[in-house]
């Protein structure tokens, strides 16, 4: 029996509390998220 595989980009929602301006992290995660076939 063929299985049927479909191929969808998880996507990914990134929020950062706070207006500190403290958002390096968020922006290194954002990338490597989307490096890696994210959405």
């Amino acid at each position: 029996m063929k299985q049927k595989v479909q191929s969808r980009r998880v996507k990914i929602l990134v929020a950062k509390l706070g207006l500190d301006g403290h958002d390096r992290g968020a922006l290194i995660l954002c990338r490597a998220f989307r490096d890696a076939g994210m959405e």
